[in-house]
């Protein structure tokens, strides 16, 4: 159950409206790495979560979190639209200048939500739930969310640079510390969840399995021009389970064979047959 609060996380306030910005903070808020994408993601990991209690707890936790998130940047958006209207375009159309910023605004916050928030990105394209991972295998599923706090606070971060408003640069700064704590979490939920299972997903699928394809779990195929991928610890350094040492592979041999694909029935009409013929007059 969900109990909503009046009051926002953190103050939201802005210094002055700006059409332009709000449609960029869209991205931050619809986009795929967007708050309403890590809300979903943490949310459906908690309510499908079947590991220890305290995995669930933490999930929940964050994922309501996330909500009050899409809330405050709601609101960020709504004051960055107040006063923006039509008519402010066409006013603002005789002056290249600001016709050129004004003309950055998403029409839909015009048309559509009333001066709101939407869930969509910058270009207004609307939000997708493929963009969320809810594996239900906890080690996969901490590494996903770990990647998709990396991208959010990196988005923030450039829009934090991108304005000079200190009203939303201090929202922008409570949000990049929430974040940069995430990461911090995802990373030792992820040490904790190799410790028990080993740093390989999934754990659980028999190793014998693999033993006839064993020697390419530790070789490094070298598939493109030059050698200095040959520097990294991945090339030479030794697997993070201890099970063996990677090898440095200068020149892969294929070891398949050449695929044929045989010709489909004249019913398929890829007329294959007839050109066939034609070639073997």
């Amino acid at each position: 159950m969900f109990r909503h609060q009046k009051e926002l996380q953190f103050e939201v306030k802005v210094d002055k409206p700006d059409p332009m910005l709000a449609r960029q903070i869209q991205e931050v808020l619809g986009g795929q790495f967007g708050e309403m994408t890590v809300m979903m993601q943490y949310l459906f990991q908690g309510f499908n979560c079947r590991g220890e209690e305290k995995y669930k707890d933490m999930l929940m936790d964050i994922g309501t979190e996330e909500i009050g998130h899409v809330e405050m940047l709601c609101s960020l958006i709504s004051q960055l639209l107040d006063g923006a209207s039509p008519e402010d375009q066409a006013e603002a159309a005789k002056d290249p200048a600001i016709a050129a910023i004004m003309g950055g605004i998403n029409p839909q916050h015009l048309l559509v939500s009333g001066l709101g928030g939407l869930p969509s990105n910058s270009n207004g394209v609307p939000w997708n739930g493929s963009y969320i991972v809810a594996s239900g295998n906890l080690l996969a599923d901490m590494r996903s969310n770990l990647h998709a706090e990396s991208q959010g606070r990196l988005q923030v971060a450039r829009l934090y640079h991108m304005t000079r408003d200190e009203g939303v640069r201090a929202t922008f700064r409570k949000m990049l510390a929430r974040d940069r704590y995430h990461q911090y979490q995802w990373m030792a939920a992820i040490e904790e969840l190799e410790g028990k299972n080993g740093v390989v997903v999934p754990a659980s699928f028999p190793p014998e399995a693999e033993k006839e394809s064993q020697p390419e779990a530790y070789e490094f195929w070298n598939l493109s021009e030059g050698t200095a991928s040959a520097e990294g610890l991945w090339a030479t350094g030794t697997a993070p389970d201890g099970t063996g040492d990677y090898v440095y592979v200068k020149e892969p041999v294929p070891k398949g064979q050449v695929p044929v694909n045989k010709i489909p029935s004249e019913s398929l009409h890829h007329d294959l047959n007839t050109l066939e013929s034609k070639l073997n007059k």
